[in-house]
């Protein structure tokens, strides 16, 4: 290992850390590690790519609650090659008018679910409102009069009795525009008169379903029964933009003496979670409200359903290129978070690093190093030198795609130091092969080398498995794999064992006599004049003193 020092002109410094993380050959030191990390260089453009990055977020949470597909598409010229500060400007602008976009489509839609949220609730009180009010003018002895409109109020005693109910479950379903239109007005018979010799009023509106009751007894206690209660239960569940999941709720009347009372119901309905809407005592404006408010349900079902259109639209463009952007941001925080371990040299405009790297890489390094100069534009090269040191340098074992899945195992148990002896180079025989000595099967033994011969061969095929947090641990482990499954064969035909059953491929040199002697009775094999050729006697599978 080598220490280098790097005297890296300012406008290549970014290039030229690119260049070096795509080889992944340096180790940098932090040359500023009294300086915190708001007082670093570069804080301001790792604030600004931590931004776009959290706009990344956003676009991606939008589309996997929208149930758009991500494309895996990955733009390998623009997240590999030289990206100049014209190309990230151009990304950073696209990404904010594709985010601005979304943000006011997905502000509309709910908005315009609270709108027809509302709609919904009123269309559903109406109905209950005219159903009730129908009842009441259809029966017979009827009270001469009431007076009800929102927030009703009579000249009549407040100490007047309530109204009474006849003991009926009939309702009239108003559900539709032609029914509506269609609806008799019998409602408001009388309705003039009423409200003269009686001071009630009613509120109505819409509330949870599990809180009806709790509603019901506030009221009857607080209002002392003097009150007159009436619900229905909506049967399909109401979507509410403020909660996860559809709530079912009930539609409600309450009938009462005087405003105080009203006054009083209405505040305990509110604190209940309910939404109270104006209803109008006419029966010939309830149908009008009603078919007025139907109308605009079905307009705003189309506007909703040209909004979805319309953001579907927009974060399918997003996925196309959601995973490149991701990409090229963490890149350019990783190159950001880098040069922050830099010092910056004012006089000669330069930034001056330190890592270790091989020193077999060291060419290789300085062609990275002029290839970036190209990138950049500039005739001033970086400079490099090699620094002599009596500093402990890291660990830096190089591994492949054979060795790297021993290497972690190693490296969970310790990290060797500097100098020493490698274990896992002898881990590659030793672990497959105490794997094998407690897994020693023919077949068993085929099964995985077959398996884990099928990942090696058709790994650029199945790399996408590696991305599978299940999958992740067979696909990277796959030689190790191969291995136990070739050394267990090994030791399955050495235990002369297949699927846990004995091979007599060969004659055996035991032989049992033919007379047993019945239960009970011990016999002993005869040894004959040969031995069995490879592995263990398929005789001692049977023996009572074996060890299989």
């Amino acid at each position: 290992m080598s220490l280098i020092q790097l005297y890296i002109p300012s406008d290549v410094a970014r290039f030229t850390v690119s260049q070096l993380g795509e080889m992944g050959l340096v180790q940098f030191r932090d040359l500023n590690s009294e300086v915190s990390a708001f007082q670093r260089s570069f804080v301001n453009d790792v604030r600004r790519f931590d931004e776009i990055e959290r706009k990344l977020r956003y676009l991606h949470k939008q589309i996997e609650a929208n149930g758009v597909d991500v494309y895996e598409f990955l733009d390998e010229e623009f997240v590999g090659g030289s990206r100049g500060p014209r190309d990230l400007d151009d990304m950073e602008e696209r990404i904010n008018s594709q985010e601005s976009r979304v943000l006011k489509l997905t502000a509309a839609y709910k908005n315009l679910q609270l709108k027809h949220l509302e709609l919904l609730e009123n269309k559903y009180v109406l109905e209950e409102v005219s159903s009730l009010f129908t009842e009441i003018s259809g029966r017979q002895g009827a009270p001469a009069g009431i007076q009800g409109a929102g927030r009703g109020a009579g000249r009549g005693q407040d100490a007047a009795p309530l109204l009474a109910r006849a003991d009926t479950s009939s309702r009239r379903s108003i559900g539709s525009l032609d029914a509506a239109r269609a609806g008799d007005l019998e409602a408001d018979i009388g309705m003039s008169a009423m409200g003269r010799d009686i001071n009630v009023g009613f509120i109505a509106g819409v509330i949870s379903r599990d809180r009806i009751a709790t509603l019901e007894r506030v009221l009857w206690r607080s209002l002392r029964g003097n009150m007159f209660l009436n619900y229905v239960d909506i049967e399909e569940p109401i979507s509410d933009p403020n909660l996860e999941e559809p709530v079912y709720k009930s539609a409600f009347i309450v009938f009462a003496h005087g405003e105080s009372l009203r006054a009083r119901a209405t505040k305990i309905t509110e604190s209940l979670g309910a939404t109270l809407y104006q209803v109008d005592s006419s029966a010939e404006r309830r149908q009008e409200d009603l078919i007025d408010t139907m109308s605009r349900l079905d307009d705003l079902q189309h506007i909703l359903m040209n909004n979805n259109v319309a953001r579907f639209n927009e974060l399918t463009s997003v996925s196309e290129q959601l995973n490149t952007w991701f990409a090229v941001v963490r890149k350019e925080k990783a190159i950001y978070h880098t040069l922050n371990l830099f010092n910056y040299d004012a006089n000669r405009n330069c930034l001056i690093a330190e890592g270790w790297c091989a020193t077999n890489d060291i060419p290789a390094i300085q062609s990275a190093l002029h290839l970036a100069t190209e990138d950049a534009g500039s005739n001033v090269p970086t400079v490099l030198q090699e620094l002599r040191t009596t500093k402990e340098p890291p660990t830096f074992i190089r591994t492949n795609k054979f060795t790297d899945g021993f290497q972690n195992i190693v490296d969970a148990y310790g990290v060797p130091k500097a100098g020493e002896v490698n274990p896992g180079l002898f881990t590659c025989i030793t672990f497959p092969f105490l794997f094998a000595l407690m897994f020693g099967d023919l077949g068993h033994g085929f099964l995985m080398t077959l398996c884990a011969a099928l990942l090696c061969v058709y790994e650029k095929r199945l790399a996408w498995l590696a991305k599978d947090e299940s999958l992740r641990m067979f696909f990277t482990g796959r030689y190790i794999i191969l291995l136990m499954g070739i050394f267990s064969m090994f030791t399955g035909l050495l235990y002369n064992d297949i699927f846990s059953r004995a091979m007599g491929f060969f004659a055996s040199g035991w032989a049992w006599p033919t007379d047993q002697g019945g239960e009970g009775v011990t016999v002993e094999a005869t040894k004959l004049d040969h031995v069995y050729p490879i592995g263990i006697d398929p005789a001692w599978h049977h023996a009572g003193n074996s060890l299989l």
